[in-house]
C-alpha cells in the first residue's frame, strides 16, 4: 500500500465510525443504555488520551529534535495553544455538554437535541485535525511517522467516533425526530472529521516546520475535549466505575495498538 492510498484511507476511516454509529438509530428501539453510554464514553476518552500521548505529543517531539528545535518548546506551546483554542470556541459555540442540562456559549434559542449536536460537532474538529496532521507527517517522508501509525491512530479514534454517533443520533429520535433525520445530523457531525483533516494536511504538508506544533496543538484540543467533556459525562451519577473501567479499556487498546503496529 502507497502512502497516498493509507492517508485516503485514514481520513475516510473518521468518517466510516461516525457513521456507523449514528446508523443504530435504525436497530436500538430505545435510548442507549446508560452503563453502556457510560462505558464507552470512558473507552472513548482512553483512546484520545492515548492517542494524544504516543501518536501525537512523542512523535512532536522527536520530529522537532530531527529538526534541530528545542524539543520541548513546541510540545508545550502547541499543546497549551490547543486547549486555549478550544477553550474560546467552547465559550462561544452555543452546545450541552453530554453530563448537563445547562447550555454554554453564546446564548441561543437552539433546541436542546441541537446542541449536544453541536458539542459533539465541536470536539470531533481535533479528532480530524490530529488525522490530517500525522498524515502530513507521514506523506512528507518523515521517519518518525509511518504508515502504521497514521493508520492505527485513524483506526483508533474511528473506534471511538462509533459510541459518539449513537449519543447523537439516539437523543435526537428520542425528542422527536425521525430515524433519517437523527441519523443524517450523526452523519453531518462526522463530516466534520474529514474536511478538519483535509485542511488540516494542506496547512502542514506545504509549511513542515509547523508539524511538530500541530501535533501538539491536536493533542491539547483532544485532552481538552476529554477532560472537559468525556470524563464527566462518563463519571456522572452512579456506577462511576464503569466509566473508568472503560477508560482503561481504552487506553490500553490504544496504546498496544500503537506501540506494537505503530
Amino acid at each position: 500500500m502507497n502512502d497516498q492510498v493509507a492517508a485516503i484511507i485514514s481520513v475516510l476511516l473518521l468518517f466510516v465510525g461516525t457513521t456507523l454509529g449514528s446508523g443504530l438509530v435504525f436497530i436500538m428501539k430505545d435510548q442507549m443504555n446508560e452503563l453502556l453510554e457510560r462505558g464507552l464514553l470512558g473507552f472513548a476518552s482512553g483512546v484520545m488520551v492515548a492517542a494524544s500521548v504516543w501518536s501525537l505529543l512523542i512523535p512532536g517531539v522527536e520530529m522537532a529534535e530531527e529538526m534541530e528545535m528545542v524539543p520541548w518548546f513546541p510540545a508545550v506551546f502547541g499543546f497549551l495553544l490547543g486547549v486555549g483554542c478550544l477553550l474560546i470556541l467552547n465559550s462561544v459555540v452555543p452546545h450541552i455538554n453530554l453530563d448537563s442540562d445547562e447550555p454554554e456559549g453564546v446564548k441561543s434559542n437552539i433546541r436542546k437535541s441541537m446542541m449536544l449536536f453541536m458539542a459533539v460537532t465541536l470536539h470531533n474538529i481535533p479528532e480530524g485535525m490530529a488525522v490530517g496532521v500525522v498524515v502530513a507527517g507521514m506523506l512528507s517522508d518523515s521517519m518518525i511517522i509511518t504508515q502504521a501509525s497514521t493508520l492505527v491512530l485513524a483506526l483508533g479514534i474511528a473506534i471511538q467516533n462509533f459510541p459518539e454517533g449513537a449519543i447523537i443520533s439516539m437523543p435526537l429520535k428520542m425528542a422527536g425526530y425521525s430515524k433519517k433525520k437523527a441519523f443524517s445530523y450523526g452523519f453531518i457531525s462526522g463530516v466534520v472529521e474529514p474536511i478538519s483533516s483535509i485542511i488540516t494536511i494542506f496547512l502542514t504538508f506545504i509549511v513542515k516546520p509547523i508539524l511538530p506544533y500541530v501535533l501538539a496543538f491536536a493533542a491539547g484540543a483532544m485532552i481538552y475535549v476529554v477532560v472537559e467533556e468525556l470524563i464527566p459525562a462518563a463519571q456522572s451519577g452512579k456506577h462511576a466505575n464503569v466509566g473508568t473501567i472503560g477508560f482503561g479499556l481504552g487506553f490500553a487498546l490504544m496504546m498496544l495498538l500503537d506501540i506494537s503496529l505503530g
